[in-house]
């Protein structure tokens, strides 16, 4: 089965062409607060950022990864967060000395989930995770420790096609605001 060409949103009433899949957040959530105290110059003298990684003050270490989300009636489809995970100072040094190479064996990286995604309550800030680095250029896949939080759930127990276009719905409305 695939995916349906269009949708109708709930925000707007609109029929809209593909259901976005994929929404990020830009920065971990620590360095997006930590920042807006700095001037320019202190926060490119005290944190490194790419897409991929975030270091602060040496002290706090950031990997971007993806969290998937299984559609449930689509088995080839999943719904895509990025996020960001907080991890300790030796698992950064070995994920980013496997990055290029091939990473089969390693791992998984305990992390915390540094991203406030929004649409879940309670926070989805600080839930347990474990990373798994992938090859072929790939963030590493997020997998959230199991507890009964909505996202750690649906994670677990796969989303409804529904629930993509309520996230897109609101998302794509948030960016409108």
């Amino acid at each position: 089965m695939t995916l349906p060409p269009t949708w109708t949103c709930s925000c707007c009433g609109k029929l809209h062409n593909g259901l976005p899949l994929d929404f990020g957040i830009f920065f971990p959530d620590y360095y997006a607060g930590w920042r807006k105290t700095l001037s320019a110059d202190e926060i490119k003298e005290r944190s490194l950022f790419n897409d991929d990684i975030c270091v602060v003050d040496h002290e706090y270490y950031f990997v971007r990864g993806v969290i998937e989300l299984p559609i449930i009636g689509f088995p080839t489809d999943c719904f895509r967060w990025g996020v960001w995970c907080s991890v300790s100072k030796k698992s950064f040094d070995e994920i980013i000395s496997l990055w290029n190479a091939d990473p089969s064996g390693h791992g998984p990286f305990f992390g915390w989930l540094n991203s406030v995604l929004p649409l879940y309550t309670p926070s989805t800030l600080n839930l347990k995770t474990n990373l798994h680095l992938r090859g072929n250029n790939l963030r590493p896949k997020v997998e959230l420790q199991q507890t009964d939080h909505p996202l750690a759930l649906e994670q677990r127990n796969g989303i409804t096609i529904e629930r993509v276009q309520e996230i897109a719905a609101a998302l794509l409305h948030e960016k409108e605001s």
